[in-house]
């Protein structure tokens, strides 16, 4: 077994370990963006009320909140490679599942193993992107894997938009997409990081210990579900065809990939990334105030948008590295499954939050919900920033 903390030291970016976690977060990534409109549409084309298909979809945070707890036990007990492939397995014969079994009420339970597995995924790769990664070039890296799953949302969208919703061929796609991750996490698996020692207490208390990353990835997780899957309502409210409102929203995903990068290797030369972060939240609640300002013209309307999505997508990758500065081991593996609870928590507050404020104050309720996530998250951070200043 490698010793990892050696992978640490160095400059240079081990691949091996780099390729596997990135085969894994490209599966979720591909698996939630084509499975999230594919299950939508079908149920619609069953007869399946809107609300009720809402239900089910939301049964993808709650599958989230109770696979984080549980998958560093048994990456703990198994192995992170092991329970990585068994991740792989259950969520792609799952994802079959939906083709072969037709009962509405049975997706429910269907979706929480197929998304408790995507979780453990989530989880798992960035815990080993994390140990993988270098001190000196560990934004960088996470920059390159959070630019990665950006790419796998939208090539899951654009793999829907091809095949569309007929038959078996999206899921036998998804699924063998799903099973080809797999090849690189077995080609690595000696080299994947050790769980030999449990980390203390329970796995919440790791979103006390680094409280501004834990906030950041409940915003983006709030903003990124709420903000994007009510954007098109938004827009076409504003006057906006629907295929304009496609093309905004496309601007902002683009704003989610092009930025990580930059935005990664900029943390790695900040010794507090709290700060870096705290900027993200400023650039964010300004562009989120400045929405209903721009509609009017939409070049404006474009480049907000892309520089709008780079500050969601930028609360991720810094976080997701603060957290890399801080733990080790097992504390590490506990910390990145806090991490990922408090992003599912904000899929499901936000589309709720934002969706409910559309209701009752129409259009405008979209861009000052988002506005009231910023404020917050912005609060909470200078007053750590500034009050906390030895704390990480």
């Amino acid at each position: 077994m490698t010793d990892q903390r050696s992978v640490q030291t160095e400059d240079s970016i081990h691949w091996p370990s780099l390729i596997a976690a990135i085969s894994a977060i490209s599966a979720v990534g591909i698996a939630i963006g084509l499975g999230l409109p594919l299950l939508s549409i079908l149920l619609e084309k069953r007869g399946i009320s809107s609300s009720l298909t809402g239900l089910n979809t939301a049964m993808a945070g709650i599958a989230a909140m109770i696979a984080a707890p549980i998958t560093t036990r048994v990456a703990h007990n198994i192995g992170v490679a092991p329970a990585m492939l068994w991740a792989v397995l259950i969520s792609a014969v799952s994802a079959l599942g939906f083709y072969y079994i037709e009962n509405f009420w049975a997706w429910f339970p269907l979706r929480i193993v197929f998304h408790g597995a995507i979780t453990a995924l989530f989880i798992l790769s960035e815990f080993w992107i994390n140990v993988a990664a270098s001190p000196e070039r560990r934004g960088l890296i996470l920059g390159i894997y959070a630019t990665v799953l950006s790419i796998g949302f939208a090539a899951g969208n654009v793999i829907f938009s091809a095949v569309g919703s007929e038959g078996f061929m999206p899921f036998g796609i998804g699924a063998s997409i799903i099973l080809v991750a797999a090849i690189p996490i077995f080609l690595a698996r000696h080299e994947s990081p050790e769980l030999d020692e449990k980390p203390m207490g329970h796995f919440l208390r790791y979103l006390l210990l680094v409280p501004t990353a834990s906030a950041a990835v409940f915003v983006f997780g709030a903003v990124e579900a709420g903000g994007m899957a009510l954007f098109p309502l938004y827009a076409t409210r504003e006057g906006f065809s629907e295929a304009q409102s496609g093309i905004l929203l496309s601007t902002m995903a683009i704003g989610n990939v092009i930025f990580q990068i930059p935005v990664g290797m900029l943390s790695d030369r900040l010794k507090d990334r709290r700060a870096l972060l705290t900027v993200i939240g400023i650039v964010g609640l300004i562009g989120s105030v400045l929405l209903p300002f721009v509609t009017h013209d939409w070049r404006i309307f474009s480049v907000l948008l892309l520089f709008f999505g780079g500050a969601i997508a930028g609360l991720y990758t810094v976080g997701l590295s603060h957290l890399g500065s801080r733990f080790r081991g097992g504390e590490l593996a506990a910390a990145n499954a806090a991490f990922i609870f408090s992003y599912a928590v904000g899929t499901v507050a936000g589309p709720q939050a934002i969706g409910t404020a559309m209701d009752l104050f129409g259009k405008d309720g979209y861009p000052w919900s988002i506005t009231g996530f910023f404020v917050l998250f912005v609060v909470f951070a200078l007053t750590r920033l500034f009050f906390h200043p030895r704390k990480t």
